[in-house]
């Protein structure tokens, strides 16, 4: 039985980041400041504190100014679009982003639209969205981004291969199948209501699993030698006398390793890939907003 290859999202993230320092370090003297990247984390989410911090502490180790804005849980949309518009006026702030979830009480809609498109490092807002779907340069939402980085590095073309997509959210599924596309894939956007998902997931040469549904892809699922992407992170109840259950993906990992050609583990695959593409997006940001060319393939 053959076992698939790992990708490994942590060693490739940690040489992006290192190329974004390297063009960080060049930007500072050409443009007579530090790239900058302000986030907003508004309430006390524990899982989004953790996630700031290490934006914070990541963006300051490739040589760029951190800008936290900490708002309380119960923080007005009027207060919340004020500091939006502060930041986009700010020309020490490259990249804007408000770490999302908010508290129920908001319009996290109203609040993206808000952020300048040439700030929208999580390539969010609808003319970052339209800017994709039209094949035109601008910042991609960065775990696509981070997931289309890894299948060229391990496949090198992508052009004339089928590649499905399980899940179809604005934050991964749709903005995924937009970049497969651009890269010459023939896309299929699979999800709940598909018929016969396994089937369809069986003729895919790329899988990229983002569902939110634990182990849900078996290998019984893969074609032969498929290079399986998977975006999922969750975390399975902690077995008896344990305090925390173990994190697993969407693919059933075990399982799908003995088909698959290759494989992206959780944790350890995409997840590392996230805040690396956020800080690649950043420095592309400040490249343009300081009018400082940068060659399409520096990162």
């Amino acid at each position: 039985m053959t076992q698939a290859s790992i990708i490994d999202g942590k060693a490739f993230a940690e040489g992006l980041r290192g190329r974004v320092a390297e063009l960080a370090a060049t930007f500072e003297p050409a443009a007579g400041r530090k790239a900058g990247l302000a986030v907003v984390l508004v309430g006390e989410d524990p899982a989004s504190q953790v996630y700031v911090r290490s934006k914070g502490k990541q963006t300051v180790a490739c040589g760029m100014a951190s800008f936290e804005h900490k708002l309380p849980e119960d923080t007005t949309q009027d207060v919340l679009l004020a500091l939006v518009d502060q930041l986009n006026a700010d020309p020490a702030v490259d990249g804007i982003l408000v770490q999302l979830p908010l508290p129920k009480h908001l319009d996290e809609q109203a609040v993206v639209e808000r952020i300048s498109p040439n700030k929208d490092v999580d390539g969010l807002t609808p003319i970052s969205t339209g800017r994709l779907a039209l094949g035109l340069p601008g910042l991609v939402p960065c775990t696509p981004l981070g997931s289309l980085m890894l299948l060229k590095d391990r496949l090198g073309s992508l052009s004339g291969l089928n590649a499905v997509v399980i899940g179809r959210s604005i934050l991964v599924g749709k903005p995924m199948a937009q970049l497969l596309l651009g890269e010459n894939c023939t896309v299929t956007i699979a999800h709940s209501r598909t018929k016969d998902l396994p089937e369809v997931v069986r003729r895919a040469d790329i899988v990229v699993a983002a569902v939110g549904r634990p182990e849900m892809v078996k290998a019984d699922w893969i074609k032969p030698g498929a290079t399986v992407i998977d975006v999922g992170i969750n975390r399975l109840p902690p077995a008896e006398g344990a305090e925390k259950g173990r994190l697993v993906g969407d693919v059933d990992y075990a399982d799908a390793s003995t088909v698959a050609g290759a494989i992206t583990p959780v944790p350890g695959g995409v997840g590392p890939m996230t805040i690396a593409v956020l800080l690649r997006n950043t420095i592309v940001a400040a490249h343009r907003n300081a009018a400082i060319p940068l060659a399409e393939d520096a990162i």
